[in-house]
């Protein structure tokens, strides 16, 4: 054990976040790790290296048991209420820790660091897709394409940690979005070679400004989510009290507005999905232009973070095999810290010493706080919920 536990921390320790980021050119930045307590690494490499089960059960699929998701399994493999997709392993332990027992259920195609996905009795799940985007839609295509469960009346939660924009959220709080757009989709110039009049050197693929909006080629580069889900997430959780740390309190206090120097809270804005973790007021600035181009100004961007458009891609693609429902996606972003730098602070010292913020235990614990209210409605009312989003 030990010298797994050893392995393991090396692999902890090489990845914390689901981003990663530049200060002015896109330049690979390897992710580094927050100062967990030894506690929480223990727990993350539990999860990673250790399958929790339920004490009675194997590693098989059930067939709509207990008038499961509504018992329409017959062969189709594990009903599933909720699936809470998280991204590395403290995203995914906080919900290990506080909705078991588990059957561990072991999936082909899945990461080789999170080969199982977890079941309660609720039929509630989690799944840990690996950073990034590649890591994401390869994860999603494996489960939603595998036999071990039926995904067809599945609610699908996206929980994980992000950069937040303090002009609309701040280190903690946590952002249910109803636009998901892709930041990596674009043209860039050298910004020191740009011209003059751009605000950056950032445009859409085949435009001739930056303030062009592109034709959307790929298709993926915005996706817009079932609003009626994405309020009544919000609805169950606008009033919870988040966690929130000292540190995280004196971070906030370097800011001169708010929202930014306020504590957390529940709040609604949109979520930019780039595999480039960035630091800075300009590419702030671009982040906020491109999710209003995109969305023809009904997007508002908050979080920052790299797998969410993948990840509904592959969801999509599940969708176009009536394998999955697209109007039962939710995605739940908590700020674990600033997207750009304070007054007096360079973009540079926000990006290298983004730990020191405070955010990162805060924010993990706050995914649970925001997003369950939503996993409960939807597990112990199943019979409103069954059919869709229900109508209030």
């Amino acid at each position: 054990m030990k010298s797994i536990v050893r392995s393991s921390l090396d692999l902890l320790l090489r990845s914390t976040r689901s981003r990663t980021r530049i200060v002015s050119q896109p330049t690979h930045i390897p992710s580094r790790i927050p100062a967990l307590s030894l506690a929480a690494a223990m727990a993350t490499l539990l999860f990673s290296a250790c399958e929790p089960t339920f004490a009675q059960g194997p590693d098989s699929a059930r067939s709509g048991s207990g008038g499961g998701s509504g018992g329409i399994g017959n062969g189709r493999g594990q009903p599933v209420k909720v699936m809470i997709i998280s991204m590395f392993g403290p995203e995914g332990q906080v919900w290990l820790d506080k909705l078991g027992p588990w059957k561990a259920i072991r999936v082909a195609g899945l990461s080789p660091d999170y080969p199982v996905v977890n079941c309660n009795r609720q039929e509630v799940c989690v799944m840990t897709t690996g950073m990034g985007h590649a890591n994401a839609t390869a994860s999603l295509m494996a489960l939603t394409f595998s036999d071990k469960f039926d995904l067809r009346r599945t609610y699908f939660m996206i929980a994980g940690i992000a950069g937040i924009d303090p002009m609309q959220g701040t280190i903690g709080s946590a952002a249910w979005a109803k636009y998901l757009v892709d930041f990596g989709i674009q043209w860039e110039v050298d910004a020191r070679e740009k011209p003059d009049s751009w605000p950056s050197g950032f445009l859409g693929i085949n435009t001739k400004s930056p303030t062009d909006k592109p034709p959307l080629d790929y298709k993926t580069e915005v996706f817009k989510l079932n609003p009626d889900l994405a309020d009544a997430a919000y609805a169950l959780s606008k009033n919870v009290m988040l966690a929130d740390s000292a540190q995280a309190q004196a971070a906030r206090a370097k800011f001169s507005y708010a929202p930014a120097n306020q504590p957390p809270k529940v709040i609604q804005c949109d979520t930019l999905a780039s595999d480039t973790w960035w630091s800075g007021k300009y590419i702030g600035e671009r982040a906020r232009d491109w999710t209003k181009l995109v969305t023809d100004g009904k997007g508002v961007y908050c979080t920052t973070q790299q797998e969410d458009n993948a990840t509904y891609e592959a969801l999509s693609r599940a969708a176009s095999a009536h394998r999955v429902d697209l109007n039962r996606v939710a995605a739940v972003r908590s700020g674990s810290d600033f997207d750009r730098p304070h007054d007096g602070q360079s973009a540079a010292d926000n990006l290298l010493n983004y730990a020191a913020q405070g955010g990162f235990a805060p924010a993990i614990d706050n995914l649970y706080r925001a997003g369950n209210p939503l996993v409960q409605e939807i597990a112990t009312h199943w019979t409103e919920w069954r059919d869709g989003v229900p109508q209030r």
